[in-house]
């Protein structure tokens, strides 16, 4: 006998009150949705105790990965981080009084900035990345490595799918 969840019980339910509804996709999005918040519950954790908020981190990921020397534009970080110009420049003021970030004027082009990471701020992300993989182990623990890859390529085709969908909706 399968395991249930609430999903289920909820989809019960709705399958009494609806039943000419479809409700497969919801069998999948409830789902999405508790996982969510999971997750965010986990990473907020795991970035609190390296001494960085979500949005921190987010910045901070984006020069990591680019390497040394660890700077990125503007531009590419709100690409990155898919939030607004202004809201960026909000970010990375604030970053820059922690010292997280220091602004450095573009050596390509004179009118333009480059942000980049300080010392303090690779140590809480590099903190902060360890602690997330740790906590998103956890997550994952009561499942098989072939089951979460089988997953991972099963999100990346849901993810593809709904960028298309929203894309042209």
């Amino acid at each position: 006998m399968k395991q249930q969840d609430e999903v289920d019980r909820i989809l019960g339910e709705w399958a009494a009150a609806r039943p000419d509804l479809d409700l497969a996709p919801l069998a999948v999005f409830s789902r999405m949705t508790r996982v969510t918040k999971h997750v965010d519950r986990a990473r907020s954790q795991a970035f609190e105790r390296s001494g960085l908020s979500v949005w921190e981190f987010d910045v901070l990921a984006v020069l990591r990965r680019a390497g040394a020397p660890f700077r990125q534009s503007p531009k590419v970080l709100v690409q990155e981080t898919m939030v607004s110009s202004g809201t960026m420049t909000n970010r990375i003021d604030r970053m820059e009084e922690r010292g997280l970030v220091h602004r450095l004027t573009d050596p390509n082009d004179g009118r333009g900035v480059l942000v980049e990471m300080t010392e303090l701020g690779q140590t809480l992300v590099d903190a902060a990345m360890t602690r997330l993989t740790d906590a998103e182990e956890q997550l994952l623990g009561g499942m098989p490595r072939a089951e979460r890859e089988r997953l991972a390529v099963l999100l990346r085709k849901l993810a593809l799918s709904v960028g298309r969908a929203g894309a042209s909706g």
